[in-house]
């Protein structure tokens, strides 16, 4: 429907899109759907930034309430926060706002469809598709889209909706058990949002060595390394070291010395910085970080034959030492 509620003319097969929750990921993923030739009919957004969103990449869309959204839309996509989603579908399923027939997807890693039983009671299609994608919220993500994996977690006689959907945006859809959304959510923010505290970590030590421009030093040693350890892992089949065969550095080479002074310095970096910065820029994680990280290098490394028992249990040893 169109705004005024008149039939909009579409190409056949083209579904009129509800985008509730314009975030970074709702108005992108709105936007590359509006480019393949569905309709954005309406989108939510409270905030002043969920607003210029919608202006930057769905100009000409409406921003309506909520419930306006779901009633103009034959698609409907929920891109709001992991806590909210329970209570917004179950919300609007007690005010009869889900229609038979209409296809409700979210974007939530965390959910599976069981999430949107409320809706699926009253006639609608339940699907969860995830990017497994960081989103800035700009046009920049539209490209990236191209080659992303998709989770798509529903209904069996419904999951080639889904992964139709993925494919008109440019991903792959990979098809994902409900029970399996859990662990698989875990996994991304691990990695993912892990390495951004790892890299702000590893740059705020290089300031302190004197280092003007710890990003320009870091982005091609953590690029290739990057690189290395995704391609190992999926070389790797789940028969071999995977990952970890990609791992350089002291602890893959049994240097307990070496580990000894990155130790000692990085707790001097901690004490340093706690005295002279604000609390919220103190380096004070580092060590912890640096240790339990490398507990981990060490016993992946021991079972990968990298490194023989007596070196891992030096190296286990020095990192036990001083906590």
């Amino acid at each position: 429907m169109t705004d005024q509620g008149t039939p909009e003319r579409r190409r056949p097969g083209r579904l009129g899109v509800g985008v509730v929750g314009a975030g970074r990921v709702g108005a992108v993923l709105g936007s590359a759907l509006r480019a393949t030739g569905h309709a954005v009919v309406g989108a939510s957004g409270i905030s002043e930034a969920s607003r210029e969103r919608i202006e930057m990449l769905l100009p000409g869309v409406p921003v309506l309430e909520v419930e306006e959204v779901v009633r103009r839309a034959e698609l409907v996509l929920l891109a709001v926060p992991d806590d909210a989603l329970p209570g917004l579908v179950s919300g609007l399923a007690e005010v009869g706002a889900w229609q038979g027939g209409q296809i409700v997807v979210h974007t939530s890693g965390r959910y599976g469809a069981g999430v949107l039983d409320p809706a699926r009671a009253l006639g609608a299609i339940p699907l969860a598709i995830h990017p497994a994608m960081t989103f800035s919220g700009t046009s920049l993500d539209l490209s990236r889209l191209e080659g992303t994996t998709f989770a798509v977690t529903g209904p069996a006689p419904v999951q080639p909706i889904g992964q139709a959907l993925v494919v008109e945006l440019g991903g792959e859809p990979v098809i994902l058990e409900e029970g399996a959304r859990g662990l698989y959510h875990a996994a991304l923010a691990h990695g993912a949002n892990h390495l951004v505290v790892l890299v702000a970590q590893a740059a705020q030590a290089l300031e302190a060595a004197g280092v003007e421009q710890p990003g320009r030093v870091l982005a091609p040693l953590l690029s290739a390394a990057l690189d290395g350890a995704t391609r190992s892992a999926d070389a790797g089949g789940g028969a071999g070291p995977g990952a970890i065969s990609a791992l350089t550095g002291p602890v893959s080479r049994g240097d307990v010395g070496t580990v000894a002074e990155h130790l000692e310095v990085l707790r001097a970096l901690a004490v340093t910085s706690a005295q002279e910065s604000a609390p919220h820029v103190a380096a004070t994680d580092v060590p912890a970080s640096y240790r339990e990280l490398s507990r981990g290098a060490t016993s992946r490394a021991l079972a990968a034959g990298r490194i023989d028992a007596r070196q891992a249990q030096e190296l286990l040893d020095v990192l036990e030492e001083g906590q």
